[in-house]
C-alpha cells in the first residue's frame, strides 16, 4: 500500500504517535477487513481548521469547520463491492504502480485534539477512528440512515479493537 502524506508529518506539532504509521496501519487493517483484493494508494493531508472550512464550503456545500473529509476515486455500488473496478484500467489503477486509486482524506488535527477531549479518549485514538471512517468512507461506505451509521460505526471499531485502540474513557492521553 502507499500511502502519500502532505505535508509531511514533522511539519506539525507531535501528537505523541507516529501519524504516518497510525495512517497506514489503520488503512490497511480496514482494507484486509473490507476484503480488499488489491494494493491501493491512498492520500492524506493534514490542513487547518480555515482550510477544511473552505474545502467543505467549495466541495460540499457546507461552510462550517469539519474534523475530516474523504474523496473517493471510485463509485463503488455498494460498500466494498470490488465487482465494477477492472483491473490494469487506468479508471481505477495507478499505471506506474497497478495501485487500485482509491482517493483523498483531508484530515483537521485541531478537531481531533479538541475532540479527543470531548469524548474522553486518547488523541491517538481519535485520530484512528477518522482514518478508519475514512477508509471506509473511500470503499463507498456511507452513514445517510441510521442502519448505515450503525454499520460504519460496528466496521470502525472491530478495526480499532483489531489494532488495540480501544476508547479509554475518563482518560485525555496523547
Amino acid at each position: 500500500m502507499t500511502f502519500y502524506v502532505e505535508p509531511p508529518p514533522d511539519n506539525f506539532s507531535d501528537p505523541g504517535f507516529d501519524r504516518e504509521g497510525i495512517a497506514r496501519a489503520v488503512a490497511e487493517a480496514v482494507l484486509k477487513k473490507e476484503g480488499c483484493p488489491f494494493e491501493a494508494q491512498v492520500s492524506l493531508t493534514f490542513v487547518s481548521p480555515g482550510e477544511i472550512r473552505e474545502l467543505n464550503a467549495r466541495e460540499r456545500g457546507v461552510d462550517r469547520e469539519t474534523d475530516v473529509l474523504s474523496f473517493p476515486m471510485i463509485d463503488f455500488p455498494s460498500p466494498a463491492d470490488y465487482s465494477c473496478i477492472e483491473e490494469g484500467s487506468p479508471e481505477f489503477f495507478d499505471l506506474d504502480t497497478g495501485e487500485l486509486l482509491l482517493g483523498d482524506i483531508v484530515l483537521n488535527m485541531e478537531r481531533v485534539y479538541t475532540q479527543a477531549e470531548e469524548y474522553g479518549h486518547s488523541v491517538k485514538r481519535e485520530f484512528a477512528f477518522l482514518i478508519a471512517h475514512s477508509m471506509l468512507h473511500l470503499l463507498g461506505f456511507d452513514h445517510e440512515t441510521k442502519e448505515d451509521e450503525m454499520e460504519m460505526i460496528t466496521h470502525q471499531e472491530e478495526v480499532l479493537v483489531s489494532l488495540g485502540i480501544e476508547r479509554e474513557r475518563g482518560s485525555y492521553e496523547v
